[in-house]
C-alpha cells in the first residue's frame, strides 16, 4: 500500500506531501492546480519516463519520494531485497530525482538502482489506469491484449509455444525465400569455386614449396660462381693437389699443434691452447670435407633450372589468384571446399526447410486453435463481468460482447489452416480480437469507439478496468480522471463502485466530480498558493465542514452557495447511507 509521497520542485509543486491511507482516496482541487502531477510522480516512482521539462522553473532538480508498506513474501519485497535494497519493518523507500539536464537516478530501499529496476517493481505495486489507457483499450490490438490478460495461463502457456513456433517459422521462410531466389548467384558462385579448386588440384602445390624452389632456382642460377667458390675454400683450407709447394690451413694447423704438444708437459696453460689447435684442426677437417662434396654435387644442369623455373610460374599463377604464397592458397582451397559443400547441399537443405516449414505450419495451426478455444472461453466471462459492472454503472441495458473471429486468405500458402480453413496469422495467433457494445436491447453490437457516446464510453472503460483491478493481484489501483464524461446519475454509481473496489484494495482517484468525491473514505485537494506553486500546506486532508465546502465549489464552484452544500451534504449522507 501506498503511504505518502513528497514531492518537491515538480511541474507547478514546489514542495508538497501527499498521506495516503487505505481503502477510498479522493484528489481533487481547480485546473490546473496539480493534480495531475500526483499521478506524474508515482509515474515516476514506478520507473516512468522522466521528462526534463517537468522540473519547475529555477529549481535545478525534481525529486519525488515514495513510502509504500509491502509484504516481505511479495515478488517486490523479493526483487528489492536481490538488489540490496532494506525493507524498514515492511516499508519500501523509493526515491527518484530528475534533474534539468535531463539526468536521472533512483534509489530503493537506501541504495542506488537503475531505473529499470523500478519498473519490474511497478506491476507488483501499482495498477495505475488513465484516460491514455481508455484511448489504448479503443484499438483491437490493445483489446486483445487485455482478453489474455486476462484469460491468464489458459492463453499465456501456449501463447508462449506458438511465438516460438512462429519465430522459427518466420526464420526458416526467410532462409527458403534466401535459397530459392538467390540460386543463379549461388550457382554462379560454386562454378567459379570448382574452377578454382581443380585448378589447384591440377597444380598439386606442397606445403612451403614455394620457398624451397625460390632457393634452389638461385643456387642453380649462380652454379658456376658456387663451385668457384667451394673448391677455392676447400684448397685454402686443405691444400691444391696441382701445386704441392702451396701452404693450406689445415697443414698449418697440424703443424703448430704437433709443436706445442712436444712442450705441453711442462706448462698446463700451454697445454690447454693445444687441445685447441686439436679442436680447430678437426673444424677445419669437417669444413674441407663439406666444401669438397658441396662442389661435388652442385648441379648446374642448365635443363633443371629451367624446371625449376617452370614450376615456379605455375605456383606464382596461383598466387596471383588465391593468395600471397603457397599456404594462403592452400587455405583458400580448404575454405573453399567447405564453402562449396555448402552450396551443393543446397538443394538438400531445401528440401529440409521445406519440410520444416510445414511441420511448423501445422503445429501453429494447433497452437492457434488452442489460442481461439481460450479466448472464446474468457471473452465470455470477460463480457459477463464487463456487463454486470455496466449495470452497477446506470448502463443497466448495454451489454458487451467480445468478437473473436479469423480472416480467411485466399491463397492457402499465406495462412495456417484453422479449423479446416486457411486463415492470416500473425506473432499473437489468427484472432482479430474487438471489443462490441451494444447500449441498449436490440440495438446491434457495434465497436465500442462506435457505439458508444462520451459518458457511455467512460462508463465501459471504467467497467474493464474495475474488472481488470479484479484480477490485477496488486495492492494499490490509481485511476486518473478515468470518471471524464460522466455525470448525474451516472457519476454517483461511478462513486459507488469505486468505493466497493476500495473494500479489498487501495484506490486513489483523481477526479472533477463530487458525486464520486464524496465516497472516498479520505479526500485530499491540491490548491496553489497565490504565487502558482503548491508547497508543503497546498495538499489538505478534507473533513467536516471543509469537505463540504470543497464539495460544493466542485458543484457550483461556489463554496458559500447555500443550495450547493445542501446538495454536497446530501452527496455525503447517501454515500454513507449506502455504504460504499
Amino acid at each position: 500500500m501506498l503511504e505518502e509521497m513528497r514531492i518537491r520542485s515538480l511541474g507547478v509543486i514546489d514542495d508538497a506531501v501527499v498521506e495516503l491511507s487505505p481503502g477510498f482516496t479522493a484528489v481533487t482541487g481547480e485546473t490546473g492546480a496539480g493534480k495531475t502531477m500526483v499521478v506524474t510522480s508515482l509515474g515516476l516512482l514506478l520507473g516512468g519516463r522522466a521528462d526534463p521539462a517537468l522540473v519547475r522553473v529555477g529549481a535545478k532538480a525534481a525529486v519525488v519520494e515514495g513510502r509504500i508498506t509491502v509484504d516481505h513474501r511479495s515478488p517486490a519485497a523479493v526483487r528489492a531485497e536481490e538488489a540490496g535494497a532494506e525493507l524498514d519493518d515492511g516499508t519500501l523507500l523509493i526515491s527518484r530525482t530528475l534533474s534539468a539536464e535531463g539526468r536521472s537516478r533512483a534509489h530503493l530501499g537506501g541504495r542506488s538502482v537503475p531505473v529499470g529496476l523500478l519498473a519490474e517493481l511497478a506491476d507488483d505495486l501499482v495498477a495505475v489506469h488513465g484516460q491514455t489507457d481508455q484511448q489504448g483499450l479503443l484499438r483491437p490490438a490493445r483489446q486483445r491484449q487485455a482478453l489474455d490478460r486476462y484469460a491468464g495461463d489458459a492463453v499465456s502457456v501456449p501463447l508462449a509455444k506458438y511465438g516460438g513456433a512462429y519465430r522459427r517459422l518466420r526464420a526458416v521462410v526467410a532462409e527458403l525465400e534466401e535459397l530459392t531466389t538467390r540460386a543463379r548467384e549461388r550457382a554462379q558462385e560454386a562454378d567459379l569455386l570448382r574452377f578454382g579448386l581443380d585448378e589447384i588440384a591440377a597444380t598439386e602445390p606442397l606445403p612451403g614449396e614455394d620457398a624451397e624452389l625460390a632457393a634452389e632456382a638461385e643456387r642453380l642460377g649462380h652454379a658456376e660462381a658456387l663451385s668457384s667458390a667451394a673448391t677455392a675454400a676447400h684448397a685454402a683450407l686443405a691444400g691444391n693437389p696441382e701445386d704441392p709447394e702451396a701452404f693450406d690451413a689445415t697443414s698449418l694447423v697440424a703443424g703448430a699443434h704437433r709443436t706445442l704438444e712436444s712442450v705441453r708437459s711442462h706448462d698446463p696453460a700451454l697445454a690447454s691452447l693445444a687441445e685447441r689447435l686439436g679442436e680447430l684442426g678437426i673444424l677445419l677437417a669437417d669444413v674441407a670435407g663439406e666444401l669438397a662434396g658441396y662442389a661435388s654435387d652442385l648441379d648446374a644442369d642448365p635443363r633443371r633450372l629451367a624446371a625449376v623455373e617452370e614450376r615456379r610460374a605455375a605456383l606464382t599463377h596461383l598466387t596471383r589468384k588465391y593468395g600471397p604464397d603457397i599456404a594462403a592458397v592452400l587455405a583458400w582451397a580448404e575454405e573453399s571446399a567447405a564453402r562449396l559443400g555448402e552450396l551443393e547441399g543446397d538443394d538438400d537443405r531445401i528440401g529440409e526447410l521445406t519440410a520444416e516449414r510445414d511441420a511448423l505450419r501445422a503445429e501453429l495451426g494447433e497452437l492457434a486453435q488452442a489460442l481461439t478455444d481460450a479466448r472464446t472461453e474468457a471473452a465470455k466471462r470477460f463480457a459477463d463481468a464487463v456487463t454486470a459492472e455496466l449495470a452497477s454503472l446506470a448502463m443497466p441495458h448495454a451489454r458487451v460482447t467480445f468478437s473473436v473471429r479469423q480472416t480467411e486468405v485466399d491463397v492457402p500458402e499465406s495462412g495456417i489452416e484453422v479449423a479446416g480453413r486457411a486463415v492470416a496469422y500473425g506473432p499473437h495467433g489468427a484472432d482479430d480480437v474487438e471489443l462490441l457494445l451494444a447500449p441498449h436491447p436490440g440495438a446491434q453490437p457495434r465497436p465500442i469507439a462506435k457505439g458508444a457516446s462520451g459518458g457511455e464510453l467512460s462508463r465501459v472503460m471504467l467497467a474493464v478496468e474495475v474488472v481488470f483491478a479484479g484480477s490485477d493481484p496488486v495492492p494499490t489501483y490509481l485511476f486518473d480522471e478515468v470518471d471524464a464524461g460522466v455525470g448525474g446519475k451516472a457519476a454517483v454509481e461511478v462513486g459507488r463502485r469505486l468505493a466497493r473496489l476500495a473494500r479489498t484494495a487501495q484506490v486513489v482517484v483523481v477526479t472533477h466530480l463530487p458525486q464520486v468525491a464524496a465516497f472516498a473514505d479520505r479526500h485530499l485537494v491540491v490548491e496553489k498558493t497565490h504565487e502558482g506553486s503548491v508547497t508543503r500546506s497546498g495538499v489538505q486532508a478534507m473533513e467536516g465542514e471543509d469537505r463540504v465546502r470543497e464539495l460544493s465549489r466542485m458543484l457550483a464552484g461556489q463554496e458559500d452557495s447555500q443550495l450547493a452544500r445542501a446538495h454536497a451534504e446530501e452527496l455525503l449522507a447517501a454515500a454513507r447511507e449506502t455504504g460504499h
